[in-house]
């Protein structure tokens, strides 16, 4: 039986992971309570006493139980935004390549996607890949997404009574445009300049679709690669071209582990647009595959496809 920790457990990302791991009898959970959630010495000790840890902190926290796990033989999964571009670990989307999923299978340090980043690297990377969308385009993407993946202090925003109207609309931010999801948007598609990205909340708990706008692209043609690229995969799959029904709702796949791509358009425009879960594939749904198979499990265990 392979140990867990989730430090950082008490956090939306965290809660989730340990929610789809409750009824697991092939792992046994570590937990810490109260004050030893933050006491370094008793997070080193679980890290040390586990297989397999996820972290499910601030970048900073992150990076100090990497440090605090050295010496220890425990393989990390870090749902943060630190360790994303590092060459040394490995980036937690096997559905991209042969190579990706090895990576991964192999890695002690894995690091898991952002939510923004999976819904366009898994439609721009394949498409990169394969010679349609040249590393130079620059590329324009925007995603709505539910405020549960801001956390607790966003979640209480969005759900007090006494809210402002405006939170019943739509709400763009980033727009320095500068997310923090561009660095592995531009690095894992091997873009030469990062997309334009536009990241919106909606009055909605969770679900996400993010959109990638290709002008002067074949709807047909971009449907295929991707098509031919994700045949046979189980976690992501690919709508008929021009979608499953006649207009996308973001919420779609909340609750779910699961990605759906969506081409729409025609022979001179395409967009594609990918579906799925902010906490699921897009955080910890893709954290328990990432697990299943670093420990040599079908990768869909646990998950709610």
């Amino acid at each position: 039986m392979k140990r867990v920790f989730i430090d950082g457990s008490a956090g939306t990302t965290g809660l989730r992971i340990a929610d789809r791991l409750a009824g697991r009898e092939d792992l046994s959970i570590l937990t810490l309570n109260g004050d030893a959630r933050k006491d370094p010495k008793a997070r080193q000790e679980a890290l040390f006493e586990s297989d397999i840890a996820f972290l499910c902190l601030p970048d900073a926290a992150a990076k100090e139980a990497v440090a605090l796990a050295e010496g220890s033989n425990v393989r990390i999964i870090d749902t943060s935004t630190a360790h994303r571009v590092n060459p040394a670990w490995a980036y937690g989307f096997a559905e991209l390549s042969d190579q990706h999923r090895r990576a991964i299978a192999e890695s002690s340090r894995v690091a898991n996607p952002g939510c923004h980043a999976s819904g366009f690297i898994a439609s721009v990377c394949p498409l990169v890949a394969k010679g349609i969308i040249d590393k130079s385009f620059p590329l324009t993407a925007y995603s709505l997404t539910g405020y549960s993946g801001g956390g607790k202090s966003l979640i209480a925003e969005y759900e007090d009574e006494n809210r402002d109207i405006r939170h019943e609309s739509h709400r763009i931010y980033g727009l320095p445009l500068q997310h923090k999801h561009l660095p592995e948007m531009q690095k894992i598609c091997g873009l030469d300049l990062p997309p334009v990205f536009s990241p919106i909340l909606g009055d909605f708990y969770e679900g996400m679709a993010t959109s990638v706008l290709l002008p002067g692209f074949d709807a047909n043609r971009v449907w295929n690669a991707l098509a031919e690229h994700y045949e046979g995969q189980r976690i992501v799959s690919v709508a008929p071209l021009g979608g499953d029904e006649s207009v996308i709702y973001a919420s779609t796949l909340a609750g779910k582990d699961s990605m759906r791509l969506i081409v729409t358009g025609h022979e001179n425009q395409a967009m594609v647009t990918a579906l799925f879960d902010n906490l699921g594939k897009g955080a910890s749904g893709a954290a328990i595959q990432n697990m299943n198979i670093m420990l040599g499990l079908d990768e869909a265990t646990g998950l709610s496809l």
